[in-house]
């Protein structure tokens, strides 16, 4: 499989790295890249092929459009003459497939793709929908690319897209927000910054992993550290009061909202 990427971003760099540890010949990348500094870097740290043009374009069965999605109605225009039968993969956020399919001349072979910022370390998660017309063969080469940065998971309806961006687009960002919160409480409470912040973080990724590990369901494993009287009840019941329940919940509604907004507005 020939993959390009247009684009050289931090998450086409993370893909490609990821693809490579998991055996991929980085001589069958190339990275299209207008920044001559950008493209000379990627060449030295990933040894991949690096161009400047779509002339290379027409021997290839993946395509990644790894760009900013103001820039996408424009890269889309320029890639249209190349076209044949490759696979078209988008990780722009918010542009949806039908939208990229009019700009490329109704083009169908389009996967739209939403990964998060831990594929960075081959941590992520990404929600993939392919157009109709896409073949197995074709879901098969973009779970491919997409699993080297993490979990992937299929959509049946693209309109579930915004709940994904929402929920684990997005989510990344929340969770940051919890642990500066802890990381602050620690302070306030007595702790050292440097303290405070090890154990901040190391809780959260302990019990993230345990989760993730654990056959049992998280509402569970919390009432299990929840004991009746104790010091981890008083804390539960001060959320609760608070309803921080309701306010992730209106975070993420505020979230997926954007997202379809966003989706109207990049479409146009």
């Amino acid at each position: 499989m020939k993959i390009n990427f247009i684009g050289g971003g931090n998450m086409a760099r993370a893909i490609i790295g990821g693809l490579t540890q998991n055996g991929f010949d980085p001589s069958n990348i190339t990275v299209l890249e207008l920044d001559a500094q950008r493209r000379s870097e990627l060449a030295q740290d990933l040894n991949v092929q690096v161009t400047d043009t779509y002339a290379e374009f027409h021997n290839t069965d993946v395509i990644v459009l790894a760009i900013k999605p103001q820039q996408l109605k424009e890269v889309c225009l320029q890639l249209r003459p190349v076209l044949a039968s490759q696979l078209i993969v988008s990780i722009a956020a918010g542009v949806r497939s039908k939208d990229i399919s009019a700009w490329l001349g109704e083009y169908q072979g389009i996967v739209r793709v939403m990964p998060n910022t831990p594929a960075q370390i081959q941590a992520g998660v990404s929600a993939l929908y392919a157009m109709q017309d896409v073949s197995q063969t074709q879901r098969e080469q973009a779970n491919t690319v997409l699993a080297a940065v993490g979990k992937t998971l299929w959509l049946d309806d693209e309109a579930k897209m915004d709940a994904v961006t929402a929920i684990s687009g997005s989510g990344p960002a929340y969770v940051f927000y919890f642990i500066e919160a802890l990381q602050e409480a620690g302070v306030a409470l007595g702790l050292e910054s440097e303290e405070a912040n090890m154990l901040a973080l190391q809780t959260f990724a302990g019990a993230s992993l345990l989760a993730s590990q654990s056959t049992t369901d998280v509402k569970t494993l919390r009432a299990q550290v929840t004991s009746k009287g104790g010091t981890t009840e008083q804390g539960i019941l001060s959320l609760e009061s608070a309803d921080v329940k309701h306010i992730i919940a209106k975070a993420a509604k505020a979230a997926a909202d954007k997202s379809v907004t966003l989706g109207d507005i990049l479409g146009k």
